[in-house]
């Protein structure tokens, strides 16, 4: 019982003790003011308003194109978001991105891996059309394997016929 509040009187002053130096917050002291404050401009790097960061490229510019039922021909919608990714892509030539081909779960197996893939592709293809080197690019298809909506009705399939460009990279400073 005395090895046990002797270890825990320890623990309680070694505690208190760490947090004893009102510098430890940088310039702004312990009050919170000034603390964490970034010398970008209010950027925080690799956030969402960071506009180099792959947080930024899935939320603002998007990552997605979806595509109608046994389709591979782009929409207007998917065209755009692919002309932000394009304009992405070339300002950040760090990255490499993989286009995945995705199917819903109606037909065969290997119906959905072709179409997957034929997704990608179209998606490969358009960025390229638009500059990005194609050496930065690769496809790969899952068909309907990787659902990201898992019911029987319209609203689940649409969701699931989509290419989605993942990025690589970025890692250099």
């Amino acid at each position: 019982m005395n090895r046990i509040l002797t270890s825990t009187i320890l623990i309680a002053a070694l505690a208190v003790s760490a947090c004893t130096d009102p510098s430890r917050f940088g310039a702004g002291g312990a009050d919170g003011v000034g603390t964490n404050v970034p010398q970008n401009g209010g950027i925080v790097p690799g956030s969402a308003n960071d506009p180099s960061s792959t947080a930024y490229f899935q939320q603002a510019v998007g990552d997605r194109v979806l595509f109608e039922v046994d389709q591979s021909t782009l929409t207007a919608t998917g065209r755009a978001t692919l002309d932000g990714q394009a304009a992405w892509l070339l300002s950040n030539s760090d990255y490499q991105a993989v286009i995945e081909g995705h199917a819903d779960e109606q037909g065969t197996r290997d119906y959905n891996l072709a179409l997957g893939a034929r997704r990608a592709n179209s998606a490969q293809e358009y960025l390229a059309s638009k500059g990005v080197p194609s050496s930065r690019m690769r496809v790969v298809s899952y068909g309907k394997e990787r659902p990201i909506e898992i019911c029987s009705e319209e609203a689940c399939y649409a969701k699931n016929r989509r290419a989605v460009t993942v990025l690589a990279g970025g890692l250099t400073s």
